[in-house]
């Protein structure tokens, strides 16, 4: 049989960092003790060690181009540069990993080329993660359960503005279908939201949706109510 390049021969990973040698010894096997100490983290492979069953997705952030004007949305931005060579293209994505419960990540990636541009943007979510905080905290509901985000909660990109209120057990996610991507790793169930500004730019409403997340932790809870709130990955 000949050889096919396209097979990718899986090469052993070799840790280069601290973190990543106390991955592979075994000193380090949960994916909470790594965030708490906000210990940044280098190599996506040390992602994929703490937490095997992670899912990943993409933004639609691009559009192609419709034969009678229309478009249909894709995964890939493109822009163009003009050289003396001609046209060159550059591909943007958007990609979001998560474990449904409650550990969530987002990167971007640009190459020349799509299939480049999506394993970038792959890597790049891998070592930027967050530990998002869910509750019940809708007065209409008072389960108890982390179901929803405990208190409501903005974040901001340029003109975007998108608040997250907590909802009711069975209301659903009242966002856009992209949000729901999102919300959807983080183990978010329930919830409401209201946006302002220029929403079409998916990018920043994305942007915004997630220092929405990160503001989540900027919060303190008093401690009667701190039992109800799920930190991360629920233990």
């Amino acid at each position: 049989m000949g050889y096919d390049r396209r097979e990718r021969k899986e090469v052993e990973w070799i840790p280069k960092t601290e973190l990543g040698k106390k991955v592979k010894a075994g000193e380090v096997t949960d994916i909470n003790t790594v965030l708490d100490k906000h210990i940044p983290i280098r190599e996506q492979q040390i992602t994929e060690l703490l937490i095997p069953n992670l899912t990943v997705d993409f933004i639609l952030v691009g559009q192609a181009k419709g034969k009678f004007g229309g478009g249909q949305r894709r995964i890939f931005r493109v822009s163009q540069k003009k050289t003396s060579e001609g046209n060159r293209p550059t591909f943007l994505t958007f990609a979001v990993v998560g474990n449904n419960d409650g550990i969530v990540g987002f990167g971007v990636g640009r190459a020349a080329e799509t299939v480049p541009a999506r394993n970038k943007a792959v890597e790049n979510a891998k070592k930027n993660l967050l530990k998002i905080k869910r509750g019940c905290g809708s007065w209409e509901c008072g389960c108890g359960e982390p179901h929803s985000i405990p208190y409501s909660v903005t974040g901001r990109c340029s003109s975007v503005t998108i608040t997250l209120y907590p909802a009711p057990k069975g209301i659903g996610l009242c966002v856009t279908d992209e949000c729901k991507k999102i919300l959807k790793l983080a183990g978010i169930k329930d919830v409401w939201s209201r946006t302002t500004g220029k929403t079409s730019s998916r990018m920043n409403l994305i942007k915004a949706l997630f220092d929405a997340l990160k503001n989540l932790s900027k919060y303190h809870v008093q401690e009667k109510y701190a039992s109800k709130i799920v930190d991360g990955v629920k233990r």
